[in-house]
């Protein structure tokens, strides 16, 4: 499913669920849960017919018949296993009949008995108090034929947009726990959480635990084997929907509420059986904390200690004391970014990492933060610091950071720490929300891999996409093909057709066809066929060129050496080039094909002999299209990596990234913003619109702070004129 196809399909979903809320006596907060409860069966039962199709063929035969499935099958598949009354099928059945809640609340139940450490209690109920038309119709819109064979990355963003919407809609508590898959992703493939303990002490849904599942188990080990998930959430709700979360992933963890300010719940079962704290115990660490928060008591923090670097800095404030009494002080922590910090490290084992979603005003804190920040510095064991743009969130539209810890670090890098400026490397979702490729997201790991010494791994990145070049160029001639075929039919009908012409006096209403006019009609057409010759030369290089390229590659020798890489990719670079070209000139061919067309039709009276052709003329142009762009796209990847790691070994790239020793950061006020060391990149060529497509997102950009800005305005004049009474 395309970003485009799953935005239209998240934002339906809601306006749909949402609609029926309207229109019933419930708030935002009592149709929460229940709703993201009729996702997480419909989540289920769709991994659940998945993993049925995959066991079912494998099951050994007894008296000619295959055994049943058993709930062990599914844990080994890291799925839930649905006995019939839990099946969202069986659901759908019963919709319209008065028993459809009852029924819904005894699957949740049953469910729960089910799997009692990772469900008790998590799963919502009440669904008796509804109203049987209006859930009938929520178990209707999710059972959309686009939701019958989504995936669980799928059903995780439309997880992600409904937390998001109802914490628009006061639902949750600010949206400030579900981080964008982009950002999980990130954190993950830096700091690799591939065994042992990995605690979320603001775990929000579980969001850092599933995509480290996914980790694992694209390296082909079991999630339960390889680690432990541990996780600490001050929200009942938001606990009982991260076990939701892992449960439909297959998953289990422990997830533990309190306020992390001031609590430290999570216990891990040492070897002799006692429970033992998460201080120092846990090999990797994950988080998006709450940004800002301000208020946070200090007596209470100091107290539930894991602060190594002491409190930020503190604000007195007054409180009123009683009614009709005077006000009292009291001092509260001004800022708890750089509480979390400290967690995050403390946690960690002698050897363990962490990655955290932070503010970005965070890298130049000053005061108190700042002499905290020097003394994380000063450890050696800040590893990575990677900023963000904006529009990654669904509420914020604030550009962030990630900030990473090794306590691992070899000798040789305890003195520097990588910065990467990733604020101009996203994807556009739609006209507000950003995310990053998977291209991207493995491009920027493939820096990491350089600066950490593993040349070998950048070197089978950029081998997949030789390779991936490869298997595209080899579906471009027949996609090209198929478009040549399809427009010499279309220039057919148009050459017949203006054949035909003669001029026609004005009939029934009908304006004149006038000598002229036909005349012009026919220029036109002459235009379209030079131009339709000129593709068509191009379409020949083009499949030439790759076809020698395909040849030439598979004689190349070894693939993973640089250089050799380097020679494959320079060879396609004219190619990739007159494929860029190509495109283009499909597109103007297509735009004068259909204006012809468009003025036969209108002007000419033309009969209805056009539609058939045209239709082909465009699924075959939109096929070679996206074949020649996919094809440029895989070539682009390969050189975007050898132009700015030529050797195959870290270096600073101007813009993007730069190994910075601690003495220089230290003279440059403590800061650890990654802009301030990378320097800013030329401004490169536009490429398939890039350019424009960024314009329209600085646009959006500056509206939404605009609209900002006069909120703001707003707020300053009544304060402004309550002090004046």
């Amino acid at each position: 499913m395309t970003p485009d196809n799953l935005s239209r399909l998240e934002s339906d979903l809601w306006q749909s669920a949402d609609q029926l809320r309207a229109n019933s006596k419930l708030n935002a907060s009592e149709y929460s849960m229940p709703v993201l409860g009729l996702i997480f069966l419909r989540h289920a039962y769709n991994r659940f017919l998945m993993v049925k199709a995959k066991i079912e063929p494998t099951l050994p035969m007894r008296g000619g018949k295959r055994r049943d499935l058993t709930k062990e099958d599914f844990v080994q598949q890291s799925a839930l296993f649905l006995p019939e009354e839990c099946r969202f099928d069986r659901l759908l059945d019963l919709v319209g009949k008065p028993d459809l809640g009852k029924a819904i609340d005894a699957a949740m139940k049953k469910l729960e008995d089910d799997y009692p450490q990772q469900l008790g209690g998590a799963l919502p109920r009440g669904y008796t108090a509804f109203d049987k038309d209006l859930l009938g119709n929520l178990i209707k819109v999710f059972n959309r034929e686009s939701l019958a064979n989504a995936t669980g990355d799928v059903f995780g963003r439309i997880y992600e947009y409904f937390l998001n919407e109802f914490a628009k809609s006061g639902a949750q508590e600010g949206g400030e726990y579900f981080t964008p898959p982009s950002l999980v992703r990130t954190i993950v493939n830096v700091i690799e959480p591939d065994h042992g303990v990995v605690f979320d002490p603001a775990c929000g849904s579980a969001g850092m635990f599933v995509q480290t599942g996914h980790f694992i188990e694209h390296m082909g080990a079991a999630v339960g084997k390889a680690v432990t998930f541990f996780g600490q959430e001050k929200s009942e709700s938001n606990t009982k929907l991260a076990r939701m979360n892992l449960a439909v992933h297959g998953m289990e963890g422990r997830i533990i509420q309190g306020n992390t300010f001031y609590e430290d719940n999570a216990r891990i079962t040492t070897k002799d059986g006692k429970p033992q704290p998460l201080v120092g115990q846990c090999d990797f660490v994950m988080a998006n904390p709450p940004f800002n928060v301000d208020g946070v008591d200090p007596v209470k923090a100091k107290q539930a200690g894991r602060l190594p670097f002491g409190l930020p800095g503190l604000r007195t404030e007054k409180t009123p004391k009683g009614d009709g009494g005077d006000k009292t002080k009291a001092q509260t922590v001004s800022n708890a970014n750089y509480l979390w910090m400290q967690y995050f490290y403390a946690y960690l084992n002698p050897k363990g990492r962490a990655g955290f979603v932070m503010a970005s005003s965070a890298s130049d804190a000053d005061n108190k933060e700042r002499e905290i920040r020097e003394q994380l510095i000063a450890t050696g064991h800040v590893d990575a610091i990677i900023s963000i743009g904006t529009n990654f969130f669904y509420t914020r539209t604030l550009p962030c950071t990630l900030w990473f810890f090794d306590k691992g670090k070899p000798k040789d890098r305890l003195d520097q720490v990588l910065m990467i400026d990733a604020r101009s490397i996203y994807r556009m979702v739609n006209r507000r929300i950003r995310d990053f490729s998977d291209e991207q997201l493995a491009n920027l790991a493939a820096v990491t891999w350089l600066y950490r010494g593993q040349g070998q791994r950048f070197l089978r990145l950029v081998r997949n996409y030789l390779e991936a070049t490869r298997d595209a160029s080899a579906s471009v001639t027949p996609a090209l093909e198929a478009w040549t075929t399809a427009l010499a039919t279309m220039h057919e009908v148009l050459s017949t057709f203006g054949g035909a012409l003669v001029p026609l006096p004005e009939h029934d209403g009908r304006r004149s066809i006038t000598a002229e006019s036909i005349t012009v009609w026919r220029e036109a057409l002459a235009i379209a066929r030079e131009d339709r010759t000129v593709a068509e030369a191009i379409v020949r290089n083009v499949q030439t060129g790759w076809t020698a390229w395909i040849a030439k590659l598979a004689k190349a020798g070894d693939l993973d050496a640089n250089k050799t890489q380097h020679v494959m990719r320079a060879a396609a670079d004219a190619h990739a080039e007159s494929t860029r070209a190509l495109v283009k000139a499909i597109e103007h061919q297509h735009k004068l094909v259909v204006r012809l067309a468009d003025q036969a039709r209108n002007g000419l009276r033309a009969g209805r002999d056009f539609k058939q052709a045209l239709e082909q003329a465009d699924a075959a142009r939109a096929a070679a299209v996206d074949a020649g762009r996919l094809v440029v796209y895989w070539h682009h990847q390969a050189l975007w990596l050898q132009e700015r790691f030529p050797e195959a070994r870290f270096q600073p790239v101007l813009g993007l990234c730069a190994a910075i020793n601690r003495n220089d950061i230290t003279h440059s006020d403590s800061s650890l913003n990654p802009g301030r060391f990378v320097g800013t990149a030329p401004v490169l060529p536009d490429e398939d619109g890039v350019i424009e497509e960024r314009l329209e997102a600085i646009a959006t950009e500056l509206e939404e702070l605009n609209a900002t800005a006069e909120e703001l305005s707003r707020s300053i004049q009544s304060s402004f004129a309550e002090l004046l009474g």
